[in-house]
């Protein structure tokens, strides 16, 4: 599984994160915001894909969310969402990744607890993409966020169907906000599982601690991913280079 590892990167911090990423021979999950999108070179963003296609590393990225939704009413919200996601599956495609994370959009308070509120322009949303990202040759994961049941993006996957889109599960997110346990969730949203999201917390906060120094259980969710047909690539999403060497640490005994 090791071969599947991937770092948490900004892209704006790319550059210095390079003499890092190949020495020790890190495959980063770039990760854009809008302003960088807007600001991007194609020099620039082809000069990094081609360093790290001659280093013989890969790729995975992860689309920008701030104020955007997939599942809005609202057309404006949408048009922008939409702008976001297609910029993001064109950087990708010039990167060479080979999967794209999008966030879903659901917030249970949001919705008045009406989930068809959100499902049903989320089914009109996607397929689209879907189709942009099958001629760019990319995968693309939809991470849970504040869903507290996998219920929700089990519907959206299902409804839609498409071996192009599958699931993010974010172990850390899953900790916090989530009321069913690793196995209950992994149970309905694994046949969907194409990516982890990987660190810790001690359920108070959305820490991103080294894996290992919160109180999710490693052990078992390792154990549970071995009983799912095919392993996910995963990404250890460590927001400063002491905490990623530590989570790098903290989850080597499960790469084997």
């Amino acid at each position: 599984m090791a071969d599947r590892l991937h770092v948490h990167v900004p892209y704006r911090l790319l550059g210095e994160s390079l003499p890092l990423l190949l020495e020790r021979r890190l495959q980063p999950e770039i990760a854009f915001s809008g302003d960088d999108l807007d600001r991007l070179s194609l020099v620039e963003l082809r000069s990094r894909a081609r360093v790290l296609r001659q280093a013989g590393l890969g790729c995975t990225v992860h689309a920008p969310f701030h104020d955007l939704n997939p599942g809005t009413n609202d057309p404006l919200i949408r048009q922008a969402t939409l702008v976001r996601c297609t910029q993001t599956l064109n950087a990708a495609a010039e990167l060479g990744a080979s999967l794209v994370v999008f966030h879903p959009g659901y917030e249970k308070w949001r919705y008045s607890l009406q989930s068809d509120l959100w499902l049903a322009p989320s089914l009109k949303f996607w397929p689209p993409l879907i189709q942009a990202a099958e001629r760019l040759g990319l995968r693309l994961a939809l991470e849970n966020i504040f869903e507290e049941q996998p219920d929700t993006l089990a519907q959206l996957l299902t409804a839609l169907g498409s071996p192009t889109l599958g699931h993010c599960l974010d172990v850390g997110h899953w900790r916090l906000f989530a009321k069913v346990s690793l196995k209950h969730w992994l149970a309905i949203l694994g046949p969907h599982l194409v990516h982890l999201h990987l660190h810790d917390n001690l359920g108070d906060r959305d820490a991103h601690l080294p894996v290992g120094e919160g109180s999710i259980d490693f052990p078992l969710l390792f154990r549970l991913l071995k009983q799912l047909p095919v392993a996910p690539t995963l990404t250890l999403e460590s927001h400063d280079r002491q905490s990623l060497l530590r989570s790098l640490a903290g989850v080597a005994p499960f790469l084997d």
